[in-house]
């Protein structure tokens, strides 16, 4: 019994993430073009931005007593820094800046390197024991942000092949 609670969060992750993918394959990246980048890129930077809400790693009661600082820490710092690299972005995407693509690039390769190290740090510790109330970052929110990275590697993929795009 105790083997399937332990693996409980890890469904909750697969699902939800199938689910916001499903929900963007089928509503969202049929119309990346019409869209035109911006129109999709400020409101996932804007996302994106709110994720300093990973500190709550870091804070009691939010998570239990236990909490494994190999992943609190690391998850924690790195949601912080993406958080800080999304809202920076922000202004160069809205002024069509040059900057706005090399920092788009910056972002999307570092939130999405620090979702896989953090989860994969909260299956090495077993993080899942301690989560709490912040269970719903890896349950909700880490989806969220994967497929919404995804969609960002998408547009920066046609950016590539139609550099003229803002």
């Amino acid at each position: 019994m105790q083997e399937l609670l332990d693996r409980i969060l890890t469904a909750n992750l697969i699902f939800t993430t199938l689910i916001f993918y499903l929900t963007a394959r089928i509503y969202l990246l049929p119309k990346i073009e019409e869209f035109g980048p911006r129109t999709l890129l400020v409101p996932i930077l804007l996302l994106h931005s709110l994720r300093h809400l990973g500190l709550m790693f870091l804070t009691p009661g939010a998570v239990y007593p236990g909490m494994p600082p190999q992943f609190a820490y690391p998850a924690a710092i790195g949601d912080f820094i993406a958080a800080l690299l999304a809202f920076t972005a922000i202004p160069a995407v809205m002024h069509s800046s040059p900057s706005a693509w090399p920092r788009l690039w910056l972002f999307n390769v570092v939130g999405t390197l620090d979702l896989v190290l953090a989860i994969t740090l909260a299956t090495l510790y077993n993080a899942h024991l301690h989560m709490g109330a912040a269970y719903w970052i890896p349950a909700l929110w880490v989806p969220a942000l994967l497929v919404t990275h995804y969609i960002v590697f998408v547009l920066l993929s046609l950016h590539k092949r139609h550099p003229g795009t803002s």
